[in-house]
């Protein structure tokens, strides 16, 4: 394989001359963000399978454990089926570059056209392997011990310097000598897809006078920064010893992009004279793959500032390849709109606009000595470019504080509205590629949709854990289509409950044979729900809200919070419960029932407001009244989702319902409350993967 040398200033690099004509057995188009050229790291579970270790290819996730223990890893001079066999990344990366690099060509090797063909020959083992995105949910890529945020682009702080200090105190006087940076809150890291609640905490009673004290009050400046996140990896050197910026390559496991949310307004009431505190810490969303240096290799280009002469940085931080990455960025908003949502693409910028680079970031944090875990995390700070057009304003900017200029100016939406913050309802969805020649490597989506404040305020603590109660052996029997089974998967997904997903074809009858109901549902229906608990007796429970219901008895608290809102004691609590299960009756006892095939068939005739109609009228007019009693009920809840601000299984019933209601040719934009609500819930991983598209018996329309 031919290689081409690129010097850049005093680095060399080598990367092979034919990455643009590699080509995977496995099909993708060229706009694919994980082509073979690219195989990252990250870590997914499914319906069958808790947190696996994977790679990508196309549109898949591949299981590293189901290759590990086909034997298609045993030449990797590591145990790959106990690296991969962990629910994080933690251990792979801990081990060495060499490791690594190694995996990533044998990945390569694998999944070429023309390289070792075992696993695309082998038909039960790709189906084993290969996991389509739709199917599966992404978790954060690593148990993250530490995370600490730098202030690496001079464009983004000269352009903060410029708004609070004037142009000639842009930079303060120590930013041009050392990477600046501060500790974060590594608990509040998250993966992409993650809803962010509002944050809320003091801010200046008067912004012109602080002397005057402050208010508690909801963040009105909530913003975003557009960051690349850097996980550390290796053996790195003990306490008291730094990493020299010539090696600190070989800590660099991968890079994420970063969402380093900033509450605008708290921060600079408490800022003085330690820094940020709760205006940063509340949450930081990464996109869920870890690109590697080496599939960004080919991409290295000289960084904005070229040289760093002015002044001559010291001497354990000149870096010998002062370079970054060809790295495009954009940042797109999708905001709440009338008959649905509305996607503007805000902000576009390059990863090449850095003054310290990551080597330079990661050997000035050792310098002290101090020492890294592998699984820890660091942001480069918010990546600005310059000022693009004649009236000072800018597109390559990484925040909204930049764009909007400390709130002198509107930023246009596509639909005709404006933003300067961050409004609730609206969804930030970063992107980020390297393009090559016929491939792209990509990042995945950095996304994360804001929830008003408060919404998370009687979510359960995490004080479960002690839980004697064991649910093992669970199999869920179930149509693709039905709106109860698909209530029970987004429970079991909600809660990452693992089970076995056994199809009933309700169509041909299957819910009627003397075995299902004697053995599973006796009303002949689905779902029915199956599992064994820790002292190994056997347990069926049928209908969907009991099913919902058991999964909040057994996992509510402990992993996640509660679908059917817990009584708390208070008025609010109170209220919201009874809205939650009000909703899900008027589905599940009210709506539902009434459009069952069952029913349909047996309705010869019946008067609807005076007319005859047949089994099918006569369900599309309970699945009307139904749904305008829903959305009466969901305007006066006035949250995010259906019943507040808070998910419940009012929102687990809706969004099925409103799924059937289409099969009926109901008209939906009768229903704003409820569209926008299924929009809301369309965002969360647990509704994706619970989709009837998503599931293995599914049938094309």
């Amino acid at each position: 394989m031919r290689c081409v040398t690129q010097r850049i200033g005093n680095g060399i690099r080598r990367f092979s001359a034919s990455a643009a004509k590699q080509r995977s057995w496995v099909e993708y188009d060229e706009a694919s963000s994980f082509p073979v050229q690219n195989i990252p790291f990250g870590v997914f579970s499914s319906a069958a399978n808790g947190p696996r270790c994977a790679t990508a290819i196309g549109n898949n996730a591949v299981d590293l454990c189901v290759l590990a223990d086909a034997g298609l890893l045993s030449d990797l001079p590591f145990s790959a089926s106990a690296a991969f066999r962990q629910p994080t990344l933690n251990a792979f990366m801990g081990l060495d570059r060499k490791a690594w690099v190694a995996t990533r060509a044998r990945l390569q090797e694998l999944l070429a056209v023309d390289g070792d063909d075992r696993l695309r020959r082998d038909e039960e083992l790709c189906a084993a392997a290969l996991r389509p995105f739709q199917e599966i949910s992404m978790h954060l890529p690593a148990k993250i011990g530490d995370y600490t945020d730098f202030y690496a682009s001079r464009e983004h702080a000269t352009n903060v310097g410029i708004m609070f200090r004037g142009r000639d105190n842009a930079l303060q006087p120590n930013w041009l000598h050392l990477p600046v940076g501060y500790h974060g809150r590594a608990s509040s890291v998250v993966v992409s897809g993650t809803p962010i609640a509002r944050p809320r905490g003091q801010v200046a009673k008067d912004k012109t006078d602080q002397t005057k004290g402050s208010i508690y009050s909801d963040c009105k400046l909530l913003d975003y920064e557009l960051e690349m996140g850097v996980f550390v990896g290796g053996s790195p050197p003990p306490l008291g010893r730094p990493i020299k910026v010539e090696e600190a390559e070989d800590y660099i496991f991968g890079y994420v992009i970063l969402n380093d949310w900033s509450a605008r307004d708290i921060q600079p009431w408490e800022y003085v004279p330690l820094g940020p505190f709760t205006a940063k810490n509340f949450a930081t969303t990464i996109s869920p793959w870890v690109i590697t240096p080496e599939a960004l290799e080919p991409f290295v280009c000289p960084t904005s500032a070229v040289v760093q002469t002015d002044p001559e940085v010291l001497p354990y931080l000149r870096d010998p390849n002062y370079t970054s990455y060809d790295l495009k960025l954009a940042v797109d908003l999708e905001t709440p709109a009338a008959d649905g949502t509305t996607v503007t693409r805000i902000a576009e910028t390059n990863f090449k606009h850095m003054y310290w680079t990551a080597r330079q970031m990661l050997a000035h944090h050792s310098v002290t000595g101090c020492s890294f875990n592998p699984g820890d995390l660091y942001g480069s700070g918010t990546i600005s470019g310059t000022i693009d057009n004649s009236e000072g304003k800018s597109i390559n900017y990484g925040s909204l504080l930049e764009q909007c200029w400390r709130g002198a100016n509107d930023i246009p939406l596509k639909d005709g509205g404006t933003r300067k913050f961050i409004r609730d309802g609206d969804n930030v969805i970063m992107h980020g590629h390297c393009q090559g020649d016929g491939f792209r490597i990509g990042f995945g989506d950095c996304a994360g949709v804001v929830l008003p404040a408060g919404s998370l305020d009687n979510a359960p603590t995490k004080g479960s854990e002690g839980s004697s109660a064991v649910m093992k052996d669970i199999v869920l029997s179930s149509y693709w289509r039905s709106s109860c089974s698909w209530r029970v998967r987004i429970a079991l997904a909600y809660h990452g409950v693992p089970f076995e997903n056994k199809p009933v074809h309700l169509v041909e009858g299957k819910q009627h044979t003397p075995e299902y109901l004697e053995n599973e549902n006796g009303m002949g229906q689905v779902p029915s729900f199956t599992f064994t608990d820790e002292t190994g007796k056997h347990h069926t429970v049928t209908q969907s809200l009991a099913i919902i219901d058991l999964l909040d008895s057994f996992h509510g608290g402990m992993r996640s919070g509660y679908l059917v809102p817990p009584a708390d004691g208070t008025t609010a609590g109170a209220l919201l419960r009874t809205r939650a299960l009000q909703i899900a009756e008027v589905i599940n006892s009210g709506t539902q029932p009434l459009q069952n095939l069952s029913v349909m068939k047996s309705v010869k005739v019946a008067d609807v407001q005076g007319q005859e109609v047949d089994g099918k009228g006569f369900a599309s007019a309970a699945l009307s009244t139904g749904m305008a009693v829903c959305e009466k009920l969901v305007g006066q809840a006035q949250g995010h989702f259906a019943a507040g601000n808070a998910l419940t299984v009012a929102d687990v019933c809706l969004v099925p319902q409103l799924y059937n209601a289409r099969r009926f040719g109901i008209d939906m934009s009768q229903y704003p409350n409820l569209l926008r609500v299924e929009a809301a819930c369309s965002e969360l991983p647990c509704f994706k993967v619970a989709h009837p598209d998503s599931q293995p018996d599914a049938q094309s329309a």
